[in-house]
């Protein structure tokens, strides 16, 4: 079924404005990058410009798979998401091409990655392994919500 044939359950594509705001009060996501066998898949905090740009941190040595795959990666994605209940979530899937920052740009950069979430065991590992900063330049953004019950078990909607 297309995002248009479930309108009738309440489900809606989210305008440009409703996928950035909602894109500024996310910390996590999943990132996925295209493999051999099957994209890579994991999850990623993030910074964001507020624009059209997100920064993803990578914490690890050379022999990173996930550093490999975003360093050949021509396309990437990232989806964020939140879902409070079954009938109250939303998504945003965005589309771009990444490249790895030059640490002489980290300065500026500090504002924005200073907002990413990121557990304690990267924030201890920062100190003795390799940090490579990734700016995701996102091309296409596509967005979904549903924020209400779907017909039938709305109390307020009276029967057709």
């Amino acid at each position: 079924m297309t995002v248009e044939d479930m309108e009738q359950y309440g489900l809606t594509q989210m305008s440009d404005t409703e996928m950035r705001d909602f894109v500024t009060n996310q910390r996590m996501g999943v990132l996925a990058l295209p493999a051999a066998d099957a994209p890579y898949v994991v999850p990623m905090s993030f910074g964001y410009d507020g624009a059209s740009t997100l920064y993803f941190t990578f914490v690890g040595g050379p022999d990173s798979r996930k550093r490999a795959l975003m360093e050949r990666a021509e396309a990437v994605r990232f989806l964020t998401y939140a879902a409070q209940s079954p009938f109250n979530w939303e998504s945003v899937l965005l589309t771009g091409t990444a490249e790895r920052v030059p640490e002489s740009e980290w300065d500026e950069l500090a504002a924005v990655l200073e907002t990413a979430w990121r557990p304690d065991v990267f924030e201890a590992a920062r100190e003795s392994e390799a940090v490579t900063v990734y700016r995701f330049a996102v091309d296409d953004w596509a967005g979904i919500k549903h924020t209400g019950l779907p017909p039938g078990f709305d109390p307020d909607q009276s029967p057709a």
